[in-house]
């Protein structure tokens, strides 16, 4: 029988996992018997994550669970480069901070790390100028938030390309941390807990699954 959460934005992650198997976070959402302590504001990460294809999983904390988007090619600093963002399931908080190997034949079987992770400020506006809450700018298909982490530093927009769609382009705004010759995808590929690469987390069998605050 699948598990269940107090939260139903969390019942279609908890549906697809078997946490007999996967070490991956069942959670609980913040301010309903979650243990995540509190940090300096709304923290986002971006999982590296080599499944059936290798992506990047960028999410952002709202209303005490993770939004989550796949975004194949990974975030890029150059505003003219559109990258395919495909919005999946929320995740429990308590993602954020995991990393290890997902067993192979489970949903998204592969290793997973912690490519980056800090804090975002939500920029989104409201026609009259006014911040526009997160939760209401992804109903509506536009987020637009800066960034505050190890690689990742500045102002990404999100926009669905369809009313009753799940893909989504993830740009980055011209801004003073614009730059398109820095390519963190390529050059950045260490985890910034762990310090291994994902390849290298892949080829351990006997890599530890990590739950770390330090993504809190």
């Amino acid at each position: 029988m699948a598990r269940r959460s107090a939260d139903p934005r969390l019942d279609t992650y908890l549906a697809k996992r078997d946490f007999a198997i996967t070490s991956e976070p069942a959670g609980t959402p913040k301010g309903r018997g979650g243990t995540t302590p509190p940090g300096p504001g709304p923290r986002f990460v971006v999982q590296q994550h080599d499944a059936t294809r290798m992506h990047y999983d960028f999410r952002l904390e709202v209303d005490g669970v993770l939004p989550s988007w796949a975004v194949p090619k990974g975030p890029s600093y150059d505003p003219t480069e559109k990258r395919l963002a495909v919005r999946t399931e929320d995740h429990p908080l308590d993602y954020a901070g995991f990393e290890g190997v997902i067993p192979h034949g489970e949903y998204g079987g592969g290793p997973v790390i912690v490519w980056d992770a800090g804090i975002y400020h939500n920029l989104t506006s409201g026609r009259r100028g006014e911040v526009r809450p997160m939760a209401e700018a992804l109903e509506r298909g536009h987020v637009k938030v800066w960034l505050e982490g190890e690689k990742l530093q500045g102002a990404w927009a999100l926009t669905r390309m369809s009313r009753d769609g799940n893909e989504w382009l993830m740009v980055k705004v011209k801004d003073v941390t614009a730059d398109a010759d820095r390519d963190p995808v390529a050059d950045e590929t260490r985890s910034v807990l762990s310090g291994r690469t994902v390849q290298e987390m892949g080829a351990d069998r006997s890599a530890p699954t990590w739950h770390s605050n330090r993504a809190s």
